[in-house]
């Protein structure tokens, strides 16, 4: 399996109303510091199935969305998700982790 699709199985496990950080995604998809390699694979994911809006950038920050900002906002907010400004609210208590890693 590539690191690709790793990736991509890895966000799609991440449940509505839940964000992971580009790191935590590259961590689980087992390639710790890609974060920036899933930052690539996320903007250029064309798949509906990958809930690409609910990878985040570290610190809760919302991060780039292809320049659709107003758009990763709102699909975050429909799940629920409280945003402020360019911000996670909440941060801490929204990030999710798969049980077998980290154990958040």
């Amino acid at each position: 399996m590539t690191f690709e699709s790793r990736v991509l199985a890895t966000v799609r496990r991440i449940p509505p109303g839940r964000v992971a950080t580009y790191g935590d995604v590259a961590e689980w998809a087992g390639t710790p510091r890609a974060a920036r390699a899933v930052g690539n694979i996320m903007r250029g994911c064309r798949d509906a199935s990958v809930p690409c809006h609910r990878v985040v950038a570290a610190g809760g920050r919302l991060g780039g969305y292809g320049g659709l900002e107003a758009m990763k906002r709102a699909l975050l907010l429909a799940e629920g998700v409280p945003v402020a400004g360019a911000r996670i609210r909440e941060f801490e208590a929204r990030r999710w982790a798969p049980r077998r890693a980290r154990g958040r």
